[in-house]
């Protein structure tokens, strides 16, 4: 790095990573940059979407374009969003915390739209990954100002410590096929912290930590994101475990029209 990246308190980021589970720096990029990086969007969205596969691109209603929820795997797709992947303060930031070679996996577009917006479920992100030993990290980027109306993101502290994952089930909800059936404990509301931020604002998490995010209930504002996800060189991913999954959940996502 060419100077060390802070919390947004002003901390080193590994000591509060391990602490915590997550570290938030506020801002990682500044307006000029997001104004870049969101126009980049609008075009990846109009000129690249059209020609992905159906399996990456999920809409509230199929039928309507102007529902788009999610992309995966950008960074397989165009130029410049594999360098904000694979050559940008966020891969560093992912290094560090991990404090070993990474492989990057995916780059993911979120959006929330106004008063639609879904609540994303209480989960843990390793569930989904299938690696052994667990892990990973995922970075989360605000492409414009969140906060609790139109659905930032909660974790909780030190949740990423258990060895174990806590139990999952299906959630119903669009990318987000697995929710934690076993979330609300006292541990869990002491524990919670919500991060609200301005747009540029960025939160990285391990795989374990627990984490959620309110439903969009502004009627107009969205709440659009940029996600990415690293898993650490040592950790070993369970193919055909994870090769059942995709299918049954892209299974899923087309008899919903979702896909």
């Amino acid at each position: 790095m060419s100077a060390p990246i802070k919390t947004h308190e002003g901390n080193a980021l590994r000591p509060s990573y391990d602490d915590d589970g997550y570290v938030c720096v506020s801002p990682l990029f500044d307006a000029l940059k997001m104004a870049e990086i969101n126009a980049e969007l609008a075009r990846f969205i109009a000129d690249v979407v059209p020609q992905m596969p159906a399996a990456q691109v999920y809409y509230e209603d199929k039928a309507d374009k102007t529902s788009l929820k999610q992309i995966v795997k950008m960074f397989e797709h165009d130029s410049y969003f594999e360098r904000l992947m694979l050559d940008s303060p966020v891969r560093e930031i992912a290094q560090e915390v991990l404090q070993e070679e990474i492989v990057p996996i995916n780059m993911q577009f979120f959006n929330k739209p106004a008063g639609i917006g879904q609540p994303t479920p209480p989960h843990q992100d390793g569930y989904y990954f299938h690696l052994t030993p667990c892990r990973a990290v995922t970075g989360w980027l605000a492409l414009e100002d969140v906060d609790t109306e139109n659905g930032c993101i909660h974790y909780v502290r030190g949740s990423h410590k258990h060895d174990e994952f806590r139990k999952h089930g299906l959630s119903g909800v669009l990318g987000f096929s697995q929710g934690m059936t076993d979330f609300g404990t006292a541990n869990d509301k002491a524990n919670t912290v919500a991060f609200p931020g301005r747009a540029g604002t960025f939160l990285m998490h391990d795989a374990k930590t627990i984490h959620w995010a309110g439903a969009n209930v502004s009627k107009t504002r969205s709440r659009r994101a940029l996600g990415f996800i690293y898993y650490a060189k040592s950790a070993v991913l369970d193919e055909a475990k994870k090769a059942i999954y995709q299918a049954r959940l892209d299974k899923q996502l087309a008899a919903a029209g979702k896909i």
